[in-house]
């Protein structure tokens, strides 16, 4: 009888004690394996280029970028130096969004990059860094042939669904994803995407073997590079630069 007794208080024990220590779910996620998005980081000091510079600019000789409240402005003429005067992020990235807001003046060009490599071996950021174009939207209008190189474009390689472009003089916005892990870009222009495409495999390198690019060694080579506002003539201006890692 007592050995009954003490099989059933042993049963009752190990009953309460799974009670207490329910299953672990073999689907959770460990907090050091969980990627967790960076915060976001303002990169347009109000009164300096903090963060940026000129393309291969050691010497100090080139200029043409002013900074007034906030607002990041290239200007052809006033531009001096010889060579590529586009602004480049001190710091590299490889995955990442940043969102900001672009103004230009009628007939003006310039675009977005990533990707982008400084060294002496290219004497331009486009000969390694993909381009979201940013243009006065008006030069293309109507030119089917030409949406790739259209406002919202991968430049010479993917056209946007749509074209969300204000007119010259007006703020537009960009919120663009570069995840190389997810193999996935997008830009959202204005509040809507219109394009997306991929960063690596055989689809992107189709892309590159019918574009002007093909035949330029460096370029799209580089996960990790610099971010890059082109300079081009005519007036452009950013601003609201923020960025967080992925």
């Amino acid at each position: 009888m007592n050995n009954i007794r003490i099989l059933t208080l042993c049963f009752a024990t190990l009953f309460f004690s799974c009670q207490n220590n329910p299953k672990k779910n073999a689907n959770s996620t460990t907090v050091e394996t969980e990627k967790v998005p960076g915060e976001w980081v303002d990169m347009s000091p109000m009164s300096s280029l903090d963060g940026w510079h000129i393309y291969q600019n050691e010497s100090g000789q080139k200029t043409g970028w002013i900074v007034s409240e906030g607002v990041f402005t290239y200007d052809s003429d006033k531009a001096q130096g010889d060579g590529n005067k586009s602004l480049i992020s001190d710091e590299k990235f490889t995955n990442f969004e940043i969102k900001f807001d672009w103004k230009l003046s009628p007939n003006s060009n310039s675009g977005f990059m990533w990707g982008v490599n400084e060294s002496k071996d290219y004497d331009a950021p486009y000969l390694t860094g993909p381009e979201i174009q940013i243009i006065d939207a008006d030069i293309y209008a109507g030119d089917e042939k030409n949406q790739i190189h259209t406002t919202g474009s991968l430049y010479d390689m993917i056209a946007p669904d749509h074209v969300m472009a204000k007119p010259a003089g007006e703020w537009n916005s960009y919120h663009i994803v570069i995840n190389h892990e997810e193999n996935k870009g997008t830009v959202n222009h204005n509040g809507m995407i219109i394009n997306r495409f991929p960063l690596h495999g055989t689809e992107w390198d189709e892309m590159i073997e019918n574009s002007k690019f093909k035949d330029i060694s460096g370029f799209g080579k580089f996960k990790e590079g610099h971010l890059c506002l082109q300079d081009h003539p005519g007036v452009i201006s950013y601003k609201n630069i923020k960025i967080r890692k992925l």
